[in-house]
C-alpha cells in the first residue's frame, strides 16, 4: 500500500462517523451559482461533505479518494441517507478524466498541480469549478508546509486562467490577521462554450 494511502486511511479510521466535517466554504458560500441538476465530481472527497451538500442540492454526485476507509465511509452513508452519490477509489491521474463530463467540480484542500488542464477538460461547457487550497503565504505553521502542496499568489488564477473568473478570494496577509479566511485560496471558475 502506498505510504500517502495509508496515511490518510489512518487519518478516517478514526473519525467519528456520526460528526461529519463541513463542506468547503467556497462551496457553501457560493451555493447559489449550483446548476439545480446535473452532474458533479467531488475530486481528493475525503469522507465527502462536499459531495453530501452537492448531493443535497440535487446533484448527481461522482468522489473520487485514494482512501478506500473514507470511500467506504462516504458509501455507507450515502445509502443510509439515501444521497445519490457514486464514490470510488480512485488514484487520480490526468488519464482518470473524461472530457466534458461534468456541470460541477470541487477540489478542495487539494492540489496536483498537473490536474488542471484535465480538470477543465472534464467539465461541460457553462461548467463550474470550485476551488479552495492552502497557499504559502499564511498566518500560521499549522500544516501542510510543504510548499509543493501550497498555492504560490493568485496561483489559481494562473493553473485555470482558461475559465471565466466568477469569484477569487486570498486575504494573505492584509488586514486583521485574525479575522476572515486566512491561509487559503478560493476560486470559482466557469468554462465557456
Amino acid at each position: 500500500m502506498d505510504a500517502v494511502i495509508g496515511k490518510w486511511d489512518h487519518v478516517y479510521s478514526q473519525h467519528d462517523h456520526m460528526r461529519y466535517p463541513a463542506a468547503a466554504e467556497v462551496l457553501t458560500e457560493n451555493d447559489f451559482l449550483l446548476p439545480s441538476t446535473g452532474m458533479a465530481l467531488d475530486l481528493a472527497s475525503g469522507l465527502g461533505a462536499n459531495s453530501i451538500f452537492l448531493a443535497g442540492h440535487g446533484l448527481a454526485v461522482t468522489a473520487w479518494d485514494s482512501s478506500g476507509v473514507a470511500i467506504d465511509k462516504l458509501t455507507a452513508y450515502a445509502v443510509q441517507q439515501g444521497l445519490n452519490i457514486n464514490a470510488c477509489q480512485e488514484k487520480v491521474m490526468a488519464d482518470s478524466f473524461t472530457g466534458s463530463s461534468f456541470d460541477v467540480i470541487v477540489v478542495s484542500r487539494f492540489l496536483d498541480r498537473t490536474l488542471s488542464d484535465a480538470i477543465i477538460g472534464a467539465l461541460k461547457p457553462d461548467g463550474l469549478l470550485f476551488y479552495q487550497t492552502f497557499t504559502r503565504e499564511k498566518t500560521s505553521r499549522k500544516p501542510p508546509n510543504n510548499p509543493d502542496y501550497l498555492l504560490t499568489e493568485n496561483e489559481l488564477l494562473a493553473l485555470f486562467s482558461p475559465l471565466r473568473v466568477i469569484y477569487y478570494r486570498e486575504n494573505a496577509l492584509t488586514g486583521e490577521l485574525l479575522r476572515g479566511l486566512r491561509n487559503e485560496a478560493q476560486f470559482v471558475g466557469q468554462k465557456r462554450k
